[in-house]
């Protein structure tokens, strides 16, 4: 069955296709009473606009590109959430790509998103960009971008995430309070500016507690890397565990390589918390019924989401760009279970 059109509703109404259109599109030229007939008669008839038709008339194609890690990723989804409901609340909708944590990929994603006309991106860089400077530069050409989650100091946009630093700061200033005094941390890499300021917090909590800072306990996982992250995790957490003073407890900077550690933590033979205690970013659903339970720095992720959309909607809609760009950060929470819990209550 064909899908129905303005002059069907026109012809069904006895009205003319310029008011069915009008009083579609919510004008004030139309009286209430009219409107409300031809959005009743629409909804009942499960009318569909041709979209299509009216991105060309509008020169506008009413859709937004996303770009992220990857959508296999709890945290990432929340975000993805949140963009959503965002984007669709103001009749946007959303173009989904993955870089997969590749530079080269990512590059492709923002081309192609470039090329089927969206109104503006948001996205959360790949862990091989450390430069910028293609996005900076499709920024420059008039396309509105806001970055989301892993934000930079480079950017002159919009951008919406967390403070990355107090939240490493807070974690590992959780552990050192319960007792725990070697402590590691797993990380993605320096050159990675969220990764780097976790780094940071995670050094000043050791500072403001006069405990020396050991390169044996940092450990890095490049998730672009040809192993696979969970390979990294493991070779990484058995060097660790196996030197001649290992770490008594360990932080961790991203969702998945938290959830890594614990699955190979079991798989090595080690206890959580009695052989090695673990806090991590993480935003899994599944945090309280892991065992054990796992000790988490809780970001916002839907928040993020929804505020990174809701700031690209007003550079779209906006007739004059802002003399300043806000960077939203957003808090974050500690979520304290048992995988961290005191080193008397672990039997350290």
């Amino acid at each position: 069955m064909p899908n129905m059109t303005l002059r069907d509703i026109a012809n069904a109404l006895d009205l003319s296709v310029s008011t069915v259109s009008k009083a579609l599109r919510d004008s004030y030229e139309i009286g209430y009473e009219t409107k409300k007939r031809v959005m009743n008669y629409a909804r009942a008839n499960h009318y569909l606009p041709n979209r299509m038709a009216k991105s060309l008339k509008e020169g506008k194609s009413g859709s937004i590109g996303v770009v992220v890690c990857s959508i296999d990723n709890s945290f990432v989804s929340r975000m993805l959430d949140g963009i959503d409901g965002a984007c669709t609340a103001a009749g946007y909708d959303i173009i989904i790509m993955q870089s997969k944590e590749s530079l080269t990929q990512e590059k492709s994603c923002l081309k192609q998103l470039e090329a089927r006309g969206v109104e503006g991106i948001l996205i959360s860089p790949a862990a091989e960009t450390v430069n910028l400077d293609h996005i900076i530069g499709l920024r420059g050409v008039g396309m509105p971008i806001v970055l989301f989650d892993r934000i930079s100091e480079r950017f002159d946009s919009y951008q919406v995430g967390v403070d990355n630093r107090e939240g490493a700061f807070l974690a590992t200033q959780h552990l050192i309070a319960n007792g725990y005094m070697r402590i590691a941390m797993l990380n993605i890499g320096p050159d990675i500016h969220f990764a780097s300021l976790r780094g940071k917090g995670y050094q000043d909590a050791l500072r403001a507690n006069h405990i020396p800072y050991r390169e044996e306990y940092v450990r890095l996982c490049n998730p672009s890397s040809r192993d696979t992250l969970k390979d990294c995790v493991r070779t990484n957490i058995r060097s660790l565990l196996e030197l001649s003073t290992p770490p008594d407890a360990l932080f961790t900077t991203t969702d998945q390589l938290s959830t890594h550690s614990l699955s190979v933590m079991h798989q090595l033979g080690y206890q959580v918390p009695q052989d090695i205690a673990l806090i991590g970013f993480s935003n899994t659903e599944l945090a309280d019924i892991l065992t054990p339970p796992l000790s988490t720095v809780y970001q916002p992720a839907f928040e993020i989401g929804r505020k990174a959309a809701e700031k690209l909607i007003a550079l779209i809609v906006g007739k004059e760009e802002p003399e300043e760009y806000e960077t939203v950060m957003l808090p974050v929470q500690l979520d304290i279970r048992e995988s961290s819990r005191t080193r008397i209550e672990a039997g350290q």
